[in-house]
């Protein structure tokens, strides 16, 4: 059944609600954050914020008398806005929390469009994301693309993954393994695992050691049985607090940090999980095709739109066979989807 459609007033309805309850949440945010600094705070320490809970997030120390621990953190106003993976300065106060003082530089954002269709980042300093697909359903390679061009424009490095491998028949194999073969001849790093058989999963969990990772694909394809079976017995159901008891609540959006038993970690929630492109321009999508680096500047016509432009390089390499069919209508396919000042 189709998403019934807001009206503007509505819209603006909620909106003002949601301000109100975030400026009364932080009004007593300023209180609590008063009361912490006329007390004694420790000295300054690095941290990782692991989760993010409105005008509070929770810290794992890093270092210091507290390294291993995690704590409840307010945040100082001059702060920007923090999200799960940052690294942060903090001190400790003498009630079990602490308090934020600074933001060390990001390594890399992950960032999804807000509900007005603004790009805010939604996790931080994430170095791999894993691609997974599935015999069933079927795997589309422009998906997989669309997820390729964004890895490439967060500068975040891509692992392919095919789950459900226990799933592979007579019908399906042929198709599957062209589609391997593409990548494969690119030079991404492909995995065979099932979540269910356990087959490729201590490969997998070497890829993992050592990385920030994320997981992201289409529905269906198994993502929570893979974040499940690396994580035995976590919930990675992340509930938001109540503004007003401090206790868990429904189910959000809200991204965590997880530690992986064995090495590296997982930043989860079903918001990345469904992280796609964001604002890019075409020529983001163009640097997002590995192939297409040597050839882009080589055109005949320096506004060439590789489409049937006479002495056009794609073209040619199309044709003489070094870029593969499907790769073509992959951008095409995606050119085709962005705005029109940005096409």
């Amino acid at each position: 059944m189709a998403k019934r459609q807001l009206t503007r007033r509505q819209s603006w309805r909620i909106e003002k609600i949601q301000e109100e309850r975030a400026a009364r949440a932080a009004k007593r945010e300023s209180r609590a954050l008063d009361e912490l600094e006329g007390g004694d705070l420790g000295p300054e320490q690095t941290g990782l914020v692991i989760a993010h809970f409105g005008v509070q997030v929770e810290v794992e120390a890093l270092d210091g008398e507290h390294a291993g621990e995690v704590m409840r953190c307010h945040l100082r106003a001059n702060l920007p806005p923090l999200v799960t993976g940052d690294r942060v300065v903090w001190r400790a106060g003498n009630q079990g929390s602490g308090v934020i003082v600074a933001q060390l530089p990001r390594s890399s954002e992950l960032c999804r469009p807000d509900m007005r269709g603004v790009l805010k980042p939604v996790a931080a300093n994430v170095d791999q994301i894993v691609i997974v697909f599935a015999p069933l359903p079927e795997p589309h390679a422009n998906l997989i693309d669309r997820y390729l061009v964004a890895a490439e424009h967060a500068g975040i490095h891509p692992l392919l993954l095919l789950n459900k491998a226990d799933l592979v028949d007579d019908q399906n194999s042929a198709v599957l393994d062209d589609l391997l073969g593409i990548y494969r001849q690119l030079g991404y790093p492909l995995l065979e695992v099932s979540a269910r058989q356990g087959g490729g999963m201590e490969d997998l969990m070497a890829r993992l050691d050592g990385h920030i990772s994320v997981f992201v694909g289409q529905s269906g394809v198994g993502k929570s049985s893979l974040v499940n079976s690396l994580l035995p017995g976590v919930d990675t159901r992340v509930g938001a607090l109540s503004e007003l008891t401090g206790k868990g609540t429904h189910t959000t959006t809200t991204a965590r940090l997880f530690h992986f038993p064995g090495g590296g970690e997982l930043i989860d929630s079903p918001g990345i999980r469904e992280f796609g492109l964001g604002h890019v321009s075409r020529d983001d999508v163009e640097a997002g095709f590995i192939e297409f680096n040597e050839l882009l500047g080589t055109c005949r016509f320096r506004d060439c739109k590789h489409d049937r432009e006479p002495g056009c390089a794609l073209l040619k390499a199309l044709e003489d066979g070094r870029v593969h069919p499907q790769r073509m209508a992959s951008y095409r396919h995606i050119l085709a989807s962005l705005p029109q000042d940005e096409y």
